[in-house]
C-alpha cells in the first residue's frame, strides 16, 4: 500500500533495475519530501548513476547538471511534474512513486471538498480524481517532449490495478507498450543502443 512504511524501500527495489537499464537519465518523481529523501538515502547506496535531489540546489541548477551529466537520476516532487522540459536520450525514463492526489491535510482542499458536500456533490469524483488524473499527465509529459522522444514510464502505485477509479489513470497514459516485465524494458533500451 502506498502509506505503508515500507512502501519506498519496495518501490526503489522496482526502479532500480529500470534505472540501471536506461543507464541512469531517469526523473524519479514523488509526491512527497519524505518519500524523495527516503529514496534518495536507498539510492545512494544502490546505483552507479549520480543522483540530483531537489533541495540540494536550485532547480534551475539541478537541470543544467541533468542535462550535462547524461546518466543521472533526478529526484523531484511536485515542481518537477510540470514545466521540465528535457529532449532526447538526456532523459530516457519517468518513474512515479505514487497518483498525485492532492494531500487530504492541506486547509484550501479541505474546505473546498467540503463546499462540494454540502451542496450534495461527490468531490473524489468530480474534483479529486480528475485533479489527480492531469497531474499525472503533466508528469508523464516529462518523458516525450517530442515526436522524436521515446522512453519507459514506470508508474510504482498500486492502486492502478486495485482500485476501481485505476482504469481512469491508465487511460489518460498516451497510447504505449505495456508491460510488468524488466525484460521488455531492458530489450527496448538495447534497441536504442
Amino acid at each position: 500500500q502506498p502509506n505503508a512504511p515500507e512502501f519506498v524501500e519496495e518501490i526503489v527495489k522496482v526502479a532500480i533495475p529500470v534505472i540501471n537499464a536506461s543507464k541512469g537519465r531517469t526523473f524519479f518523481l514523488f509526491t512527497s519530501h519524505r518519500a524523495l529523501q527516503a529514496a534518495a538515502k536507498i539510492l545512494d547506496k544502490q546505483i552507479k548513476y549520480p543522483i540530483l535531489v531537489q533541495g540540494d540546489k536550485p532547480k534551475a541548477i539541478l537541470l543544467d547538471d541533468f542535462k550535462q551529466k547524461g546518466n543521472a537520476v533526478l529526484l523531484g516532487t511536485a515542481s518537477f511534474w510540470e514545466g521540465i522540459d528535457v529532449r532526447g536520450e538526456a532523459l530516457s525514463a519517468v518513474i512515479i512513486d505514487k497518483l498525485p492526489f492532492s494531500s487530504p491535510g492541506d486547509p484550501v482542499l479541505k474546505a473546498r471538498l467540503e463546499a462540494m458536500e454540502k451542496q450534495g456533490r461527490k468531490p473524489f469524483i468530480e474534483y479529486q480524481l480528475p485533479t489527480a488524473v492531469i497531474s499525472l499527465r503533466q508528469g508523464i509529459g516529462r518523458l516525450i517532449r517530442d515526436v522524436n522522444d521515446r522512453g519507459v514510464l514506470l508508474l510504482c502505485d498500486p492502486r492502478l490495478l486495485k482500485k476501481s477509479y485505476g482504469h481512469m489513470f491508465l487511460n489518460s497514459v498516451p497510447a504505449m507498450h505495456r508491460t510488468r516485465d524488466i525484460k521488455d524494458v531492458e530489450a527496448f533500451f538495447a534497441e536504442s543502443e
